[in-house]
């Protein structure tokens, strides 16, 4: 059985053009190299981590649009309660709150996604190559 795989489920010995394991009955899952992207889930994680705020991970995966409006809320968020000389943020304080949350919450999903390889990148591939 020249380039034979097995089934993740009860480990027979499968051929390419299996689809269900005629030992088990189990879906024989296909690998579609097509289907990862290129981009490296290390760069994808440490920048959710560092930089999620800022959008830098979904700049780097080609998400440009999403990247621009995490971008604007954590430059918002911070630049809202940077200037507690001003005191002008004490009457308006949700604003800048909200944004920080909303945006730290949005990368922490984002982080958590890279790390476990179901992050996807611009052309829908999931980056899973570490």
């Amino acid at each position: 059985m020249a380039g034979a795989s097995f089934c993740s489920a009860c480990g027979a010995p499968t051929t390419p053009l299996t689809e269900i394991c005629v030992k088990c009955g189990a879906r024989v899952a296909k690998e579609l190299v097509g289907d990862i992207s290129p981009k490296s889930r290390l760069a994808a994680t440490l920048l959710a981590w560092f930089l999620g705020a800022f959008g830098a991970h979904r700049f780097y995966i080609g998400k440009i649009g999403t990247a621009i409006v995490m971008l604007l809320l954590g430059l918002v968020g911070i630049a809202g309660l940077s200037t507690t000389w001003l005191f002008w943020w004490l009457f308006v304080p949700n604003i800048f709150i909200i944004a920080l949350i909303a945006v730290g919450i949005w990368a922490f999903v984002d982080f958590i996604f890279a790390v476990t390889g179901h992050m996807k990148d611009k052309e829908g591939k999931l980056i899973q190559k570490w």
